[in-house]
């Protein structure tokens, strides 16, 4: 699979504020960990980021030592304490010392395996005898795994929905979209007791297990998928992006596609759902554009940015400048502001830099941030401020 990143993890060191400092990794990472309280201070191989949790003022780090590269990792969307401190966490494996999950996979296929986990704290896991250590380095434990047949490109819980869920629904891409329930391990809960962690002390107590596998195609390959993007106004809309020049919206509960277009003349890279809207989503590619798409009315697109139409500080000399006719500069990830849709932000590739845009002025960005050292990696707009941007 062609991968945008070039072997770059997705999940380099985050720093809160466009004009922060930072540097990007160009190796993946094998751990990360989650603050709590002060900025981190860890090196460039750790995923640092805030949250306001008191009760775990005891320590401002808590980490947790993958035995894989970390590629993409979600928060829990659950509103409790008990499940919103769990992650979802996704590896990126190339070499061939992976669990074989099936006798008929090549062995060329086999070095693809990768793995998705869970994890969570061990309070809300029961794993009893664990006392807390402020030198750990493993604070997190997995509470279930799964083998995934390629390496996850992005990894996601389903939006909070309200109401009483019997299993946990999450959704990740590689070689296709797929659908994982997550449910209470009844062979080892024992005493039809549904709590969590009444199991042995490696923590692993529920079962990941695969719903649904989604692809747009009656054959035997699928284009790989770069990213994907839930819905949060309406969860039951899922859209994925794909090498192919397309961007497909699937209705998770029927298992269907409902429809497909081809978004951009070159490889799609990300995809968003305006955060405050059902039917409006934005895509960006390896032909330089930020196009804007509404379900109501496909037939039209909408160009937001395009690197050809303003002047660009080219990262490389083998890129030609747009001003002068040369080929678009790719662009890798698009993010929407969480609390004003008018405004989001992508940015290029081996750039150190991030644009913001304003969809109602569409041509030029209204922000250019800087302050990288690197290539940036990974951007994720605050839930709370809508000024504030992380980047990494």
């Amino acid at each position: 699979m062609s991968s945008p990143h070039h072997g770059s993890s997705d999940n380099s060191n985050a720093n809160h504020g466009g004009g922060s400092n930072g540097t990007s990794s160009n190796a993946p990472m094998t751990s990360f960990s989650q603050g709590y309280a002060l900025p981190s201070t860890s090196s460039s191989s750790t995923l640092t980021s805030r949250a306001s949790i008191s009760r775990h003022a005891r320590k401002e780090i808590l980490n947790y030592s993958a035995p894989w590269p970390v590629y993409g990792l979600d928060w829990c969307n659950q509103p409790h304490e008990r499940e919103a401190l769990r992650l979802a966490v996704g590896s990126f494996i190339e070499d061939g010392g992976n669990k074989e999950s099936n006798q008929l996979l090549t062995c060329k296929d086999k070095k693809r395996l990768s793995t998705i986990q869970v994890i969570t704290l061990p309070e809300f896991a029961g794993v009893e005898g664990k006392e807390y250590s402020p030198t750990s380095m493993s604070d997190w434990i997995p509470i279930a795994e799964t083998n995934h047949q390629y390496p996850v490109t992005k990894i996601k819980w389903e939006p909070f929905k309200g109401g009483h869920h019997t299993s946990d629904l999450l959704a990740t891409t590689g070689d296709y979209l797929r659908l994982w329930d997550l449910k209470e391990d009844t062979e080892h809960s024992g005493n039809n007791n549904n709590t969590i962690g009444r199991r042995k002390s490696s923590g692993i107590h529920q079962q990941l297990t695969q719903r649904a596998v989604l692809a747009n195609t009656k054959a035997n390959f699928c284009a790989p998928l770069t990213s994907f993007d839930w819905n949060t106004f309406d969860p039951a809309l899922i859209v994925t992006s794909s090498i192919d020049t397309t961007c497909t919206v699937w209705n998770v509960e029927t298992q269907q596609a409902k429809t497909q277009l081809i978004a951009h003349d070159k490889e799609v890279y990300d995809v968003s759902f305006a955060g405050n809207n059902a039917d409006i989503f934005a895509s960006v590619g390896a032909d330089g554009s930020v196009r804007m798409f509404d379900l109501r009315a496909l037939e039209h697109s909408t160009i937001i940015y395009e690197t050809s139409s303003v002047g660009q500080t080219l990262p490389s000399s083998n890129q030609s400048n747009p001003q002068t006719g040369g080929p678009s500069l790719p662009l890798l990830r698009l993010a929407f502001n969480k609390l004003d849709a008018n405004y989001l932000s992508t940015f290029h590739m081996d750039s150190s830099s991030v644009q913001i845009l304003d969809i109602r002025v569409p041509g030029i960005p209204i922000s250019d941030l800087r302050g990288h050292k690197g290539a940036v990696n990974c951007m994720a707009w605050s839930p709370v401020g809508s000024t504030e941007i992380a980047t990494g």
